[in-house]
């Protein structure tokens, strides 16, 4: 059993989209057609998620001339590429398959008010970039590793002026030089 959950894991992509249902989202898929490859966008409503692991599904609806079109999608497949949150829906049930006998308008859910379109990505397992703490040497004594030191990254924030959308450093520069002018 230990051997089946590892191979699963190797398996797994590192980092997966966090899917809500109701939400509309842009599914790009790598297709293959004779000796080409191309990447196509299906955009639609998660209707629902199922499964967990390595067979994580989730169902995307989208209504092209007319017809309601569905297809379900593997989280960790190799062939979906990325996925984009267009709109954040809100929806209080697990499945939207009511969504099924709707057409125009009523066939959209409604959307979040205030939520913003943010990617959130669920990390699965960490990359494995340090080896591990039990390497030997050729005597057969267990190294010692440094410690790791931590570093700030300081983050600059930019202020942007809303109303003519110039940096407010650029602002004041300009400002300083009509005064001395």
């Amino acid at each position: 059993m230990d051997i089946i959950k590892s191979i699963e894991h190797e398996q797994l992509k590192n980092k997966i989209p966090e899917l809500n249902i109701g939400s509309t989202v842009r599914v790009h898929v790598r297709v293959k057609e004779g000796n080409r490859e191309r990447v196509q966008v299906f955009e639609g409503i998660i209707i629902k998620v199922q499964g967990g692991g390595v067979n994580k599904t989730f169902t995307v609806r989208k209504i092209a001339y007319g017809v309601g079109v569905e297809k379900t999608f593997l989280v960790h497949s190799p062939l979906v590429e990325k996925v984009e949150v267009v709109r954040v829906g809100k929806a209080r049930r697990a499945k939207l398959f009511y969504l099924r006998d709707r057409i125009g308008k009523s066939a959209k859910t409604k959307e979040k008010i205030g939520a913003r379109i943010v990617t959130n990505e669920i990390t699965l397992k960490e990359d494995l970039s340090e080896e591990t703490s039990n390497a030997k040497d050729d005597v057969g004594e267990a190294q010692e590793e440094a410690p790791a030191i931590e570093t700030e990254n300081v983050v600059k924030e930019e202020v942007i002026d809303t109303v003519k959308e110039e940096n407010v450093e650029q602002v004041k520069e300009k400002e300083e030089t009509e005064t001395k002018n």
